[in-house]
């Protein structure tokens, strides 16, 4: 008999939107797999989602989460207090993770490639030199973030910046944007997003037609292989579990040699239509529906 999964989606975040839609489709897949399920959306109330929960009594959750309490070792952390088993990485992963300075210090140390750059102030921030990029330091789907490329453009940046919040601020990679999927520490394949117009914004990700995306990435065997590597060392510093995406930069412009930097990793990634994992996971063999089950079997809580 397969076990009882409840997935639970929502949340309090600001990716809320695409947590449902993830969540549903999870749902749908884990029901046409003859998997008795239930969906819970978490909302503020958390003693009803506790209660919830009891009532369903699953044996797995499965994590459809995005953004703050989502992915961020909070809603791990009740899981485990509560002994229920549940799919991605546990609370330090996931708290570690969410942190992209902090998980850009785990992954340099692991030796990964990482943009210069630093969490600070508006103070402090005046003298960081453009191009930058500026960004929440615990916000998914590129939530809030700045590309500036002249002195001009980081005064107004300056300017609205509100007084004592602080942001990640760093160098600006020109150049191509990759994502690498990993599953239970295999890396499966280098995607290139090409975004319509701008860069790949929260808009561009989840709007059909904002971005294009080639797989297997159009890049030399060298630079792939590096980025798989490299993805991989990301989810094994991070002691990840599951499946993780992990984003990069390349700056490969004529004349130079090729930069490849991580940016950042996301440890419940999308699961919508649009989302890059399944579609990778897609591309080496394994559909919606399997990549679904196979996170479900690895379900734990932490030891």
């Amino acid at each position: 008999m397969k076990p009882k999964v409840v997935v639970v989606l929502g949340g309090m975040s600001s990716e809320r939107a695409i947590s449902l839609k993830s969540g549903a489709g999870v749902v749908q897949a884990l029901r046409a797999a003859g998997y008795p399920v239930a969906a819970i959306d978490l909302t503020g109330d958390i003693a009803a989602f506790v209660r919830a929960l009891r009532r369903a009594k699953p044996d797995v959750v499965f994590n459809a989460l995005h953004g703050k309490y989502g992915e961020d070792g909070c809603i791990q952390g009740l899981l485990n207090m509560m002994k229920i088993p549940y799919t991605h990485s546990g609370v330090m992963a996931s708290a570690e993770g969410m942190d992209k300075a902090v998980a850009k210090r785990i992954a340099a140390a692991a030796g990964v490639p990482v943009a210069r750059g630093a969490v600070m102030g508006r103070t402090e921030a005046a003298a960081f030199p453009p191009p930058l990029v500026a960004k929440p330091n615990d916000e998914g789907s590129s939530v809030g973030v700045h590309i500036v490329r002249t002195a001009a453009e980081k005064k107004e940046l300056l300017r609205r910046w509100p007084a004592g919040r602080t942001l990640l601020v760093e160098e600006y990679i020109p150049g191509r944007e990759l994502s690498v999927a990993v599953l239970d520490g295999k890396p499966l394949g280098v995607i290139e997003i090409v975004p319509r117009a701008g860069f790949y914004d929260f808009k561009n990700k989840y709007s059909a037609g904002g971005a294009r995306h080639v797989y297997p990435a159009p890049i030399p065997k060298k630079t792939y292989d590096a980025a798989m590597r490299c993805a991989a060392l990301a989810h094994k510093a991070l002691r990840c579990r599951g499946v993780t995406r992990s984003d990069f930069r390349l700056d490969d412009a004529a004349g130079r040699d090729p930069r490849l930097v991580f940016l950042e990793i996301n440890t419940n990634p999308g699961m919508t239509p649009l989302s890059l994992v399944p579609e990778i996971a897609e591309r080496n063999g394994l559909s919606y529906r399997k990549l679904v089950e196979r996170l479900v079997r690895g379900a734990a809580c932490d030891t």
